[in-house]
């Protein structure tokens, strides 16, 4: 039985195109401290001996917080900063072997971009999903066109799991989102990006609360 998902915003990690003079932490305390309650770390250029400090950086800050850690595909660092789960994209182990090594207790969520996916998700493991590209966004473009929002429509009527919209999503695109039957999200850029990521941060929410 799927775990329960107590969070509709994931913030993911990327510490490129930051806004000048600003760091990574700093982005992310301020998010948290803004309401986020889910921080997946993706930082995918970074070798594992770069990766674990920070992985340990972020399970003290998203503790202190009430958050949820998340690590993208590194189950190993996962369990030795004891983050609350694992995020698989389509290159990582297979979610029903995560499973297994992670046990029950653990969030798996697992990246996909069609109801057929989904289910498959679901029938090895997962807890949610994240679903997209939606829109359009330069971070996916190498992935080919968005699925759009007649494909999130149909993923979230009657899915088994939670579905986070992914790619481009913004806070002035969530009511599209919304009346497409889907009231949760993950992103980078609109809170990473921004200035003021707290004030992002609760307009998101915000959003998403409708």
């Amino acid at each position: 039985m799927p775990l329960d998902v107590n969070f509709n915003l994931t913030l993911i990690t990327d510490r490129r195109g930051l806004p000048e003079g600003r760091n990574l932490l700093a982005q992310l305390e301020a998010a948290l401290l803004g309401g986020v309650r889910c921080v997946q770390l993706r930082e995918k250029d970074l070798s594992p001996n770069e990766l674990l400090p920070l992985a340990f950086e972020l399970r003290q800050m998203t503790r202190a917080f009430g958050a949820r850690l998340l690590v993208n595909g590194n189950i190993e660092i996962a369990r030795a900063v004891d983050a609350d789960g694992v995020h698989l994209g389509g290159d990582a182990l297979p979610t029903s072997e995560a499973r297994k090594r992670l046990g029950p207790a653990k969030l798996i969520g697992v990246s996909t971009h069609s109801v057929v996916e989904i289910g498959q998700a679901a029938a090895d493991g997962a807890d949610f999903v994240t679903f997209g590209p939606v829109f359009f966004t330069p971070s996916k473009a190498p992935y080919g066109d968005p699925v759009g929002l007649e494909k999130l429509r149909a993923a979230c009527t009657g899915a088994p799991l939670p579905a986070f919209a992914l790619g481009g999503v913004t806070a002035d695109r969530i009511p599209e989102l919304r009346a497409a039957g889907c009231a949760s999200a993950a992103c980078i850029g609109a809170i990473l990006h921004a200035a003021d990521p707290a004030a992002a941060t609760r307009t998101m929410l915000a959003a998403l609360s409708g």
